[in-house]
């Protein structure tokens, strides 16, 4: 099937017209599509300077708002597994990401995100705030910041690699005995990783790692790995071509003081979300 691809910015001159119509008639996309799209996210509303993501149909509409549409169908037809509720502490909460959910949205929707989905599972309904990432392909734990305030401090803890970040990692090969640490920087920043052996599984010529992060450049663990000769199993970028698997890398466990109580707090994923040789 081929990717239909539209960008398209228009001006609202007659504020007792809708978004749909408007969309509709300029990209000659059909009103139901218009309507998915904007429930998708890729829909964008411009008014007095401000930018927002415009959901709802019915809109009542200002001369010179700024109406944007970001469609692409590949993008729009994404699906996903559920994100799991591990704990709701009120001013965050705690997901866990399966694969293929991305952590944020872009222009072009957020209907396959978790931040999206705590939007509109988490009961009571509140706002949400990215504070972390996981790759679309990894798996594992997710803070989602329910307050600004919340979403600073958290942020904060990241930046400052106050929080302590445990990941599990299946990879190929067979693993040294020994922790293994790797500095190899990464787009020119400095990046270190530590990996330790959990299990080996000589009939698949796999190791189970226990991996640790002191930086968070993006793929850090993917490409240390990679470098190293170990390729984490699934990674269709990094590692093997054609691997059946999806990438074997889980972040399991997150620590660090909490924002509201100020005391240390784990967050652990339960054992059946765990990868196992």
């Amino acid at each position: 099937m081929t990717n239909q691809h539209i960008e398209h910015q228009l001006t609202v001159e007659n504020p007792e017209t809708s978004a749909v119509d408007l969309l509709s008639e300029a990209t000659h996309l059909s009103k139901g599509m218009i309507k998915q799209t904007m429930q998708k996210g890729a829909v964008w509303i411009t008014r007095d300077k401000y930018t927002q993501r415009l959901r709802r149909a019915k809109k009542q509409l200002k001369v010179g708002d700024q109406i944007f549409i970001y469609y692409d169908s590949k993008i729009l037809n994404e699906t996903t597994e559920a994100a799991q509720l591990i704990a709701d502490e009120e001013a965050y909460s705690v997901w866990y990401k399966p694969y293929g959910m991305r952590s944020q949205g872009s222009k072009w929707g957020d209907h396959t995100t978790v931040q999206r989905w705590a939007e509109t599972h988490l009961k009571p309904q509140r706002p949400t705030f990215t504070v972390h990432r996981l790759d679309r392909a990894a798996t594992g734990l997710i803070l989602i910041a329910h307050k600004k305030q919340t979403a600073t401090a958290l942020s904060k803890r990241f930046e400052t690699h106050t929080i302590d970040k445990q990941y599990q990692v299946i990879v190929h090969g067979q693993f040294p005995n020994t922790p293994q640490n790797y500095t190899e920087a990464i787009d020119d920043r400095s990046a270190h990783t530590q990996a330790t052996l959990l299990s080996y599984d000589a009939t698949q010529n796999r190791s189970l790692l226990n991996v640790t992060i002191q930086t968070g450049r993006k793929h850090q663990i993917r490409k240390h790995l990679a470098s190293a000769g170990h390729p984490v199993v699934g990674d269709r970028l990094y590692g093997l071509e054609n691997e059946p698997e999806n990438l074997q890398l889980t972040a399991y466990s997150l620590t660090f003081d909490c924002p509201i109580s100020h005391q240390s707090q784990t967050y652990q994923l339960p054992a059946i979300y765990l990868p196992v040789l």
